[in-house]
């Protein structure tokens, strides 16, 4: 649900807690508290505009995420491409084909270095990494 909110400030730009509440299904006190704890992670950041307070996506501390996270991310691609090479050797001795192991297709996410989309963890998907 958080990511959601997150998402959806990214993408529409500020908002106020009715505009974001009214996507989800839950009560708004419970969805205050969400937004509160967004708030105190320095996530987003709230200002008031007249009765309303308008919440906006502060994306610094994501910024320091991917940035802790890149280093990581390039060790496991990495280990993934070189797994693939060995897969892709062993089958071509067991077969005796060749199989074109360097087309490979690149992504860049948000705006950090690209990695390789052929079978190895991606950086927007909810998966449990070591």
């Amino acid at each position: 649900m958080r990511r959601e909110v997150l998402r959806l400030l990214r993408e529409r730009g500020p908002r106020s807690v009715q505009e974001l509440a009214s996507g989800f299904s839950m009560a708004r006190p419970s969805f205050s508290e969400h937004l509160r704890v967004l708030r105190e992670a320095g996530l987003v950041s709230e200002r008031r505009d007249g009765r309303r307070r308008l919440y906006s996506l502060e994306p610094v501390p994501l910024v320091r995420v991917r940035d802790w996270l890149d280093p990581y991310e390039r060790f496991w691609r990495d280990k993934l491409s070189a797994l693939r090479h060995l897969l892709d050797d062993a089958e071509t001795a067991d077969t005796g084909t060749t199989t074109d192991s360097k087309t490979t297709d690149t992504t860049t996410c948000a705006g950090g270095p690209p990695y390789d989309s052929g079978g190895g963890p991606r950086a927007d998907q909810d998966e449990e990494r070591p």
